[in-house]
């Protein structure tokens, strides 16, 4: 039996008119990644928020559980992602009460997937789905705008994504130990955040393995020494020597 999404309605007006405050969406323009590793999955987010050019929130949470040990994290618009969110967290708390088990990774993927395609036309969401389950391992699925369904060994998204292909593509490889990946992903969370103005603020990173699900939260001071090149090489992704910019 399909399940009914329902569609989603654009507001008739801004909650901040009249008030003084800035108007327009709160857009979560962004810096997003997940990648596996031997065991299991990290992701890791800025923490900005604006509306236009004022920062609307800087230690915002882009990652949201939508199981145990499936989570999801959000770019683009915050309404339309937190309304995502909210639904497939509803549905996933059905499918767990009827099937007596967690969830699986691809299960929630393509339930947050069902949902982006089908209100493409109104919405702004751009989603990694990242988690652990018994059947798969440690997987990431992505879901740019307009609601296509991508797995692959990482994912990047949001407006900071788009300074760090270069990056990705070069220092990223198959079998990286969990300390390897860490460092990789808050290495290129601050490359993208050094450099898109709508990405900032701290790191918050989620790893999710067999064992459970740990949370960090790197604050915005310690960012940049983050994404020095003695830090990432002490984890062995940069070759010695390597240059960090």
């Amino acid at each position: 039996m399909p399940i009914p999404f329902p569609p989603m309605a654009a507001p008739t007006a801004a909650a901040s008119a009249g008030m003084g405050l800035a108007d327009g969406p709160v857009s979560m323009g962004t810096s997003i990644i997940a990648v596996t590793y031997d065991g299991g999955v990290i992701l890791a987010a800025d923490s900005r928020t604006s509306t236009g050019s004022y920062v609307a929130n800087r230690v915002a949470d882009k990652i949201t559980p939508l199981s145990s040990k499936v989570y999801i994290l959000r770019s683009g618009s915050a309404a339309d992602t937190q309304a995502i969110s909210s639904y497939v967290q509803l549905y996933i708390m059905q499918h767990q009460a009827e099937a007596d088990e967690e969830i699986q990774v691809q299960t929630a993927a393509r339930l947050a997937m069902n949902m982006s395609y089908g209100n493409k036309d109104m919405l702004q969401a751009g989603l990694i789905i990242a988690g652990w389950d018994k059947h798969a391992g440690g997987t990431v699925w992505g879901i740019p705008l307009g609601g296509t369904l991508l797995q692959a060994p990482y994912a990047i998204g949001g407006s900071g994504s788009a300074y760090i292909y270069g990056f990705i593509d070069k220092y990223w490889r198959e079998g990286m130990s969990e300390a390897e990946a860490k460092a990789f992903v808050i290495k290129a969370l601050s490359h993208a955040m050094a450099r898109d103005a709508s990405s900032g603020g701290c790191i918050r990173t989620v790893t999710i393995d067999k064992d459970g699900v740990w949370r960090v939260l790197l604050l915005g001071n310690h960012v940049s020494q983050a994404g020095r090149g003695a830090v990432a090489r002490r984890c062995g992704v940069l070759p010695h020597g390597g240059a960090a910019h």
